[in-house]
């Protein structure tokens, strides 16, 4: 998009002022074309200041999680090479889901402002205010047999509550398998859903909605944000860029083989190994104390019967 260039030709002049001349030439287009492009930038937010004889200069841009924003001096093997940017959208998972059976590239990323039918586990709804959280899906495809999956939303977790800590200190904790915490309020979840045949993965969809500026009027029972914690608000952008960063480096370390490192750190992370917990799924109902996370994801629960049980999946209750 000519918007997008517009956008990364101020940024590579970063603090400084650049001559319409010198934009027209640089991008194949008119001075007229350039003022044109500049004034719609300027509705969207951005502060672009201009100066007789100096030119236009880029004074502060909106906190929008666009590509041109979310790509700038983000460095990332796999993860964010492409970024599909959208005001709305009902799902994002649903957008990533369909892109992907067309054969998008892996690392490639959904997002939006906000959405209309957002979900999370269990079918449930998932709140999605416009420009207040960050509703995202990323494409991967790795090379692991279906039941290896469940290890992909454990590291996705553990990069959203490792770049809670790195940016805001505050002590963001992960309760099995997939949501993020802060004071025992949940702030994000994790969806996992994949295209496999029995013994191959075709591609797997991680959705993340994170709660970053929503004030408390507009979200849940039992969840907060960011910015309701920490008393702040926060850029979406850097916090994104971030999460982007973190699942890149554990999507490799996976993909080398180093998973023990990962559940290792995951385990360091959560606040429910220790203590008595119940978990749910279905109709179904198990309690125990919660002694371990495994190297394919699995809570380990000792039963009061002294034996050790594997749970792959469920919504865990601390009991004490």
């Amino acid at each position: 998009m000519l918007d997008d260039k517009i956008l990364n030709y101020f940024k590579k002049h970063e603090g400084g002022y650049v001559s319409g001349e010198d934009m027209s030439h640089e991008l194949g287009i008119s001075r007229a074309a350039v003022w044109k492009h500049i004034e719609k930038l300027r509705e969207e937010g951005y502060d672009i200041e201009a100066l007789p004889h100096l030119g236009y200069k880029l004074a502060s841009v909106p906190d929008s999680l666009t590509e041109v924003e979310l790509k700038w001096r983000l460095k990332t093997d796999i993860i964010a090479k492409k970024i599909y940017s959208y005001k709305e959208t009902a799902s994002t998972n649903d957008v990533a889901y369909n892109l992907a059976i067309q054969g998008e590239k892996e690392g490639s990323i959904v997002i939006a402002e906000s959405q209309t039918a957002g979900r999370g586990r269990m079918g449930r709804i998932w709140v999605s205010p416009k420009s207040k959280g960050a509703y995202m899906s990323i494409i991967l495809r790795p090379n692991i047999l279906p039941k290896e999956v469940s290890s992909i939303t454990l590291f996705s977790a553990l990069s959203v509550a490792k770049t809670i800590r790195e940016i805001t200190n505050l002590a963001a904790f992960i309760k099995w398998p997939n949501d993020v915490l802060i004071d025992s309020k949940k702030i994000c979840g994790v969806l996992t859903e994949m295209n496999a045949e029995t013994d191959k993965i075709n591609f797997v969809i991680i959705g993340i909605g994170i709660n970053i500026n929503t004030k408390k009027e507009l979200l849940p029972k039992g969840a907060t944000s960011i910015a309701e914690e920490s008393g702040r608000e926060l850029s979406r952008v850097e916090i994104v860029r971030s999460i982007f960063r973190n699942m890149d480096k554990y999507y490799r370390l996976f993909n080398s083989g180093h998973i023990d490192e990962i559940i290792e750190e995951y385990k360091e992370f959560s606040n429910f190994l220790g203590t008595r917990v119940q978990v749910a799924y279905h109709e179904a109902k198990i309690e125990g104390y919660a002694i371990d996370v495994d190297r394919n994801g699995a809570l380990v629960l000792r039963m009061d019967s002294g034996l050790n049980e594997r749970v792959f999946a469920g919504d865990v209750t601390m009991l004490r």
